[in-house]
C-alpha cells in the first residue's frame, strides 16, 4: 500500500487531497484501488501514513498485516515518526532522462479503447520472453509518435522512451526481429480488430454509422517489391516510377475508421466498390446505411449494384454529364445554402436513367422505377480556383505555341517532329488543351508551318461550368443542404489518407514481403485509430480537433531518475515525472487525465532471451 495525491479545482484554485491506495494482481495484470480517502495532510502526517502503510504491506503473515492495517484508523494513534536523512546537496544529480508524455498518453488512449486487453486476449502467450501483445503495442505507439522502421524503433527510439517502465519490457528485450515476428502475429487479427474497434469506438463516443464514406488511395514501394499485389498503376503520390498498392478505406461521418482493404496497385477505383460494400455489409450488416462516394467510383454496373436491396447513396457524377444540363446552369433559380455555395435539385430525366435501373420485372410485367435526383452545386471558391488553373494552362500553352511558331518561321523544321512536340506539350497541360485547335502544315520549302486558334465556344462553356459539380442520389426526403453537407463529408476520408501519409508515414513502404506489407498497413490503421480517439477527446473537451498539437505539447514531459547521495555514502534513487507546465496542465485537466508524479524504480534492466 502507499499514499497518493489527488487534486481538483475548487473556486478556481487547485486543492490537494490524499488517499491510501492498494496494489493488487488480477488475471489481466496489476491494478490499484483506493482503500481510504485521507483528506489534507501535513508533511508529518504523510510520512507517518506512508511508513505505516509500508509496514502493513511487508508484514510476515496476513494476520499481522491486517492488525497493522487497523492501527491506521484507531481513534488515538501514536504520533508518526518522520524518517530523516542528510543529503549531500552538491552531489544531487539526474540520470536517464527519457520521453514520457507521448508514450504515457498513447497508453492512456489504448486503455480507454481496451485495445491492450483485446490483444492480450487474442494473442495467446507461449514461451516467448515478451508477450506478443506488448510487442504489438510497441509497434502501434511507435507508429503514432515517431514513425520509422522496426530497426530504428528497437535500437534508437525505444531506449529513449519510458515505455520500458510503462510496459515493464526491458530495453534489451526489444529488437527488430521480435518486432518483425510481431507483425506476422498481428496480421492474423485484422478482421477481428476492425470489428472490435468499430464496436468500442461506437460505445465510447456514441457514434452513428448511418453514413459511410468510401475512398481509395495508393502508397508506393522503395525497392523491387516482387510479389503479386505490388503493381504499377495510377499514383496519387506522383510516383509512377514505383510499384504500389491501393488502399480502400471506409470511415464514418466524423472520420472514425470503420474498415479498410488492400488491393493490387493496378486496381482502378471503380472496380473496388462492390467488394468493399460486400465486406462491410457482411461484417456489420446493412442496417439502412447511406454510401457516399466520389465520381471516380461510379459506373453503370456499380449504380445497378447500389440500387439493389434498397441501398441509399449520394455519389458524384462525371464532369462530362454537366454538358447535358447547360440550361440548369444558366437559370437563376439557385438556392443559397451558405456564403459562396449555391445548389439546386431536379429529378433525373427518364431518358437519362440507366437501363440497369430496373432490378427485374414486376409480376404485372411493368418495370420497377427507381426515383433519383440530381443536386447541382456551384461554389464561389471553386470558381476562382478553376478559373485560375485554366488561365495558368492557357498562358503556358499560348507561350509555347508562339515560341514554336516563331521557330518554324525561322527554321526548316520537320513536320512530324513539330507534331510530336505539340502533342507532348498539350499532354502536359490537359486542363486547357481542348480549347485550342492546332494545325501543322508543310511549306513549299519542306519546312513546318504552325497555325492555331482558340475555340471561343468551348472557352465560354469552361467559364460557365467552372466551380460546378453534379451529385446523384436516391434519397428523396432530404433537403438540398443536407445532401450537399453529406457529400462534402468525403473530406474526412481524404483527411484520413493525408494523416496516414504525412503524420503516420505509411509511405514509402520498405518491406519486401507481401504479409509484412499488409501488417505494416494494419499498424498504420491502428495508429490512426489512436489519433482519431485523441481527436474525439479533444473535440469533446473543447480543444478543437488537432491531436498533433496535443501530442507535441505533452511529449515534452520527461521521466527522470533523481539520485540523492546521503551523508553515510548511500544513494536514494527515485524515478520522477517532470512537472507539467501551465499549458500542459490545462490540456491534462480538459482531457481528464492525471499525470503520475513518479514511477516505481525497477533498477537496471536485464538482458532478455
Amino acid at each position: 500500500m502507499f499514499i497518493r495525491q489527488f487534486s481538483r479545482v475548487e473556486n478556481g484554485k487547485r486543492q490537494a487531497y490524499w488517499a491510501l491506495v492498494e496494489s493488487y494482481r488480477t488475471e489481466r495484470g496489476p491494478r490499484q484501488r483506493v482503500i481510504a480517502w485521507l483528506g489534507k495532510l501535513d508533511e508529518a502526517g504523510r510520512l507517518g501514513l506512508q511508513q505505516a502503510a509500508e509496514n502493513a504491506t511487508h508484514k510476515a503473515t496476513p494476520h499481522e498485516a491486517h492488525a497493522s492495517q487497523r492501527s491506521l484508523f484507531e481513534e488515538d494513534p501514536a504520533p508518526p515518526t518522520p524518517r530523516w536523512v542528510e543529503i549531500d546537496v552538491a552531489g544531487v544529480r539526474v540520470e536517464n532522462c527519457r520521453q514520457f508524455g507521448g508514450p504515457w498518453l498513447a497508453m492512456e488512449l489504448i486503455r480507454r479503447l481496451q485495445l491492450d486487453e483485446f490483444l492480450r486476449r487474442e494473442l495467446a502467450e507461449g514461451r516467448e520472453h515478451v508477450s506478443w501483445s506488448l510487442s504489438a503495442l510497441i509497434l502501434i505507439i511507435a507508429r503514432l509518435l515517431d514513425p520509422a522502421s522496426e530497426l530504428y524503433t528497437a535500437e534508437q527510439w525505444y531506449p529513449k522512451t519510458a515505455l520500458s517502465d510503462l510496459l515493464a519490457v526491458p530495453v534489451d528485450c526489444v529488437d527488430d526481429n521480435r518486432l518483425y515476428r510481431t507483425l506476422d502475429k498481428l496480421l492474423l487479427l485484422k478482421d477481428r480488430l476492425q470489428v472490435f474497434l468499430k464496436e468500442r469506438l461506437g460505445s465510447l463516443f456514441q457514434l452513428e454509422y448511418d453514413i459511410l464514406l468510401y475512398d481509395v488511395t495508393s502508397t508506393y514501394f522503395e525497392g523491387a517489391a516482387n510479389f503479386s499485389m505490388a503493381q504499377r498503376g495510377y499514383s496519387r503520390d506522383q510516383r509512377s516510377d514505383c510499384k504500389q498498392v491501393c488502399i480502400g478505406l471506409v470511415v464514418s461521418r466524423c472520420g472514425m475508421p470503420l474498415g479498410y482493404e488492400v488491393f493490387p496497385g493496378n486496381t482502378t477505383d471503380v472496380t473496388t466498390v462492390q467488394k468493399m460494400i460486400g465486406l462491410m455489409e457482411g461484417r456489420y450488416g446493412k442496417a439502412n446505411r447511406i454510401w457516399v462516394m466520389d465520381r471516380g467510383m461510379i459506373s453503370e454496373e456499380n449504380m445497378t449494384f447500389l440500387r439493389q436491396e434498397g441501398r441509399r447513396y449520394v455519389v458524384g457524377t462525371p464532369k462530362s454529364l454537366l454538358n447535358k444540363y447547360e440550361q440548369e446552369l444558366l437559370s437563376d433559380d439557385w438556392h443559397k445554402i451558405r456564403d459562396g455555395i449555391e445548389v439546386k435539385i431536379f429529378p433525373v430525366p427518364r431518358d437519362d436513367e440507366d437501363e440497369s435501373a430496373d432490378d427485374g420485372a414486376a409480376q404485372d410485367g411493368s418495370r420497377p422505377v427507381v426515383e433519383e435526383r440530381f443536386i447541382l452545386c456551384r461554389s464561389r471558391d471553386r470558381i476562382k480556383k478553376d478559373e485560375a488553373i485554366v488561365r495558368k494552362f492557357e498562358e503556358r500553352i499560348e507561350k509555347h505555341l508562339q515560341a514554336m511558331a516563331t521557330r518554324c518561321e525561322k527554321q526548316r523544321r520537320d513536320v512530324q517532329k513539330v507534331e510530336r512536340e505539340i502533342g507532348r506539350m498539350l499532354g502536359q497541360n490537359t486542363r486547357a488543351a481542348k480549347l485550342y485547335s492546332v494545325q501543322v502544315t508543310k511549306r513549299e520549302d519542306g519546312g513546318a508551318k504552325l497555325t492555331w486558334k482558340k475555340n471561343s465556344d468551348l472557352r465560354d462553356w469552361v467559364t460557365l461550368s467552372a466551380g460546378c459539380y453534379l451529385l446523384r442520389t436516391n434519397i428523396l426526403d432530404w433537403t438540398d443542404e443536407e445532401l450537399w453537407k453529406t457529400y462534402m463529408q468525403l473530406t474526412e476520408a481524404e483527411a484520413a489518407f493525408r494523416i496516414q501519409k504525412s503524420d503516420l508515414r505509411i509511405r514509402p513502404i520498405w518491406h519486401q514481403k507481401e504479409e509484412r506489407v499488409l501488417a505494416h498497413i494494419l499498424v498504420c490503421f491502428l495508429s490512426y485509430v489512436l489519433w482519431k480517439t485523441l481527436g474525439q477527446h479533444c473535440r469533446k473537451a473543447g480543444l478543437g480537433d488537432e491531436p498533433r498539437r496535443v501530442l507535441d505539447e505533452l511529449a515534452e514531459i520527461r521521466l527522470i531518475d533523481v539520485v540523492l547521495p546521503t551523508r553515510d555514502g548511500r544513494e536514494i534513487r527515485t524515478r520522477c515525472v517532470s512537472h507539467p507546465t501551465d499549458h500542459q496542465q490545462i490540456l491534462l485537466d480538459y482531457l481528464k487525465l492525471r499525470l503520475p508524479t513518479r514511477l516505481k524504480f525497477h533498477g537496471p534492466t536485464t538482458p532478455g532471451k
